[in-house]
């Protein structure tokens, strides 16, 4: 069976599930989730996709993102795609959603409710070279500066919600209790 996804509304009430590439064919709105660790230097983990990714293959990103199967919670997803991603474990702590529409070349269309997640890690990562290419920490401004610069090196997720990201960063308490 293919992956599924979990389409909803604009509530982010499920409304039934579909195939991962029929629901990307069609645009159809669906749920996702992307997670995004710093380590102790405040620096922002960044993946960059493998590039045979059915899209934005070689684009740089957050440190994970995919879609929560059917019954799976956000947070065990997370958890989950974190560990198959990029090898790590960590505590994670779901922040802020926010839905976006991007259209892709090859014709596939992401259109998701985005659960967005933070967690604290100084281990380094053990990627899985099937979905990622290869990662490298940087500091929020920097990124943001670079975003500015050169956007069509980045996925247009992480160019819509970096602005948020910031925001909560500044305000998000570390593994060791310390406001960043």
């Amino acid at each position: 069976m293919e992956e599924q996804v979990i389409l909803v509304d604009h509530e982010d009430v499920p409304r039934g599930q579909m195939d991962k590439m029929e629901a990307h064919k069609k645009g159809l709105l669906h749920r996702a989730f992307s997670v995004f660790i710093f380590n102790s230097k405040r620096e922002l983990l960044l993946q960059q996709r493998a590039l045979n990714k059915y899209h934005s293959g070689g684009l740089w990103t957050n440190t994970c993102c995919s879609h929560p199967r059917v019954n799976e919670s956000n947070i065990q997803a997370a958890k989950r795609r974190l560990k198959e991603e990029m090898g790590m474990d960590c505590d994670i702590t779901y922040l802020f959603k926010f839905t976006y529409r991007a259209e892709f070349a090859d014709g596939l269309t992401e259109h998701e409710v985005d659960h967005v997640f933070f967690g604290w890690s100084d281990a380094l990562p053990v990627i899985n070279q099937d979905e990622v290419e290869t990662y490298k920490y940087m500091d929020l401004e920097a990124l943001a500066d670079d975003i500015r610069v050169n956007p069509s090196v980045y996925t247009p997720w992480l160019r819509i919600c970096l602005g948020k990201v910031i925001e909560h960063a500044s305000t998000v308490k570390t593994k060791n209790g310390h406001t960043t």
